[in-house]
């Protein structure tokens, strides 16, 4: 198939779950593109980006796309048209709420040119629900159906919320966990000078950052000691967080470094904390269980469909008190009673979350939405069906 995946912008989860669908259907002989933001800047990301080219026998485009609803939406628009044009895309496949509006209103008519699938990571969907503005997405979720050969939800929890949200789906649609490479499995040991604590993420107040501060100074005044927070990240409330961090006096207990590989931050502390208080299925905490790094986080969101039959042990958002006492345990604990309880989860998680599953189902979804249409299974198909088995 002649893919084309279509997202804002190359970062976090959505660029990670983009990056291991389009390693996965290259290699299994479909020819892939992408289409996406040129304003976002972010060494790590550009890098990666440059990194698949030999994956994107369609090519790359990149032009100025906004996070909120603007008239420059129709430039891109028109620029996405004419990729899809100009390579025969069989396949069009929007990622996040703005890769999502652009998949399904690119091409001719609805319901003939490409197949349209959408891949909601949240987004829209999270965006202050019961609020005005978040109606009118809903609304306009609703009428972008008519365009829509499938959906391809991340987790139960963004189904359930697209149900609740806009309608039960009419169209294809399936539960599509994100996925780890076998390789990923290897567990990881902190650094000799490993911090105690270790957040992951942009630095968003959504993340519930300001939580997770509050917590660690309940935690000092209870331990009469310092606890050691390392922070990976980036975001728009990073002044707001330093702040806040020097008004709670914890300034020398916090190191902020800029993005770098999930693996390489992991053996910068023992114990890994999700303070967030929305999610949908957050890569990193896959990729933390998958290491065998031992976590505190909270019960958003896709996480318990990653904790699984482990979920007992997620703790409620915005809960500072519960927070502080299940940080002071992990610091507190022994380095083989967390390890125990991260080996537990890693099992699980090995069982249920695999890129090769992954794109399998993607692919299979492809399929079922072009034999909806009426159309025959192209050589490339079979090909791909050969290699995959």
């Amino acid at each position: 198939m002649r893919i084309i995946h279509v997202f804002r912008a190359p970062i976090g989860g959505l660029f990670r779950h983009v990056i291991d669908l389009v390693k996965e259907q290259s290699r299994r002989g479909h020819e892939i593109g992408i289409f996406c933001d040129a304003t976002f800047a972010g060494d790590r990301n550009e890098n990666l980006l440059k990194e698949l080219a030999d994956h994107l026998s369609l090519g790359l485009v990149r032009v100025p796309i906004r996070r909120n609803p603007h008239v420059t939406d129709l430039i891109a628009l028109t620029k996405l048209n004419a990729f899809s044009r100009r390579v025969s895309a069989e396949v069009l496949h929007g990622h996040g709420s703005k890769g999502g509006l652009f998949a399904r209103l690119g091409g001719p008519i609805p319901m003939s040119g490409e197949i349209k699938t959408y891949t909601p990571h949240g987004g829209s969907l999270n965006y202050r629900p019961g609020s005005l503005l978040h109606r009118a997405y809903m609304k306009v979720e609703r009428i972008l159906e008519f365009r829509t050969d499938a959906f391809l939800f991340e987790s139960q929890f963004i189904a359930d919320r697209y149900e609740e949200f806009v309608h039960k789906p009419n169209c294809l649609s399936e539960i599509v966990l994100n996925g780890l490479y076998d390789e990923e499995f290897e567990p990881i040991e902190p650094n000799a000078d490993a911090a105690d604590l270790l957040y992951i993420g942009e630095y968003r107040f959504a993340k519930g950052i300001d939580t997770l501060l509050k917590a660690m100074r309940i935690m000092r005044d209870r331990r009469k000691t310092a606890t050691s927070l390392i922070m990976v990240g980036q975001g728009p409330d990073e002044a707001a967080l330093k702040q806040q961090a020097a008004d709670l006096g914890l300034s020398s207990d916090i190191t902020f470094l800029k993005p770098m590989a999930a693996r390489q931050a992991f053996q910068k502390a023992h114990t890994m904390v999700v303070p967030s208080r929305f999610e949908s299925m957050p890569y990193v905490v896959i990729e933390a269980a998958g290491a065998a790094v031992p976590m505190v986080s909270t019960d958003v969101g896709g996480i318990p469909e990653i904790f699984g039959r482990y979920a007992d042990q997620l703790i409620p958002c915005d809960d500072v008190n519960r927070m502080a006492t299940e940080l002071q345990s992990a610091v507190e604990s022994s380095r083989a009673k967390r390890l125990a309880k991260a080996l537990a989860l890693q099992a699980y998680v090995r069982e249920h979350f695999s890129v090769r599953i992954m794109a399998d189902r993607v692919l299979a979804t492809y399929e079922a939405s072009a034999s909806r249409r009426g159309r025959p299974i192209s050589a490339a198909r079979e090909l791909a069906r050969s290699t995959s088995s």
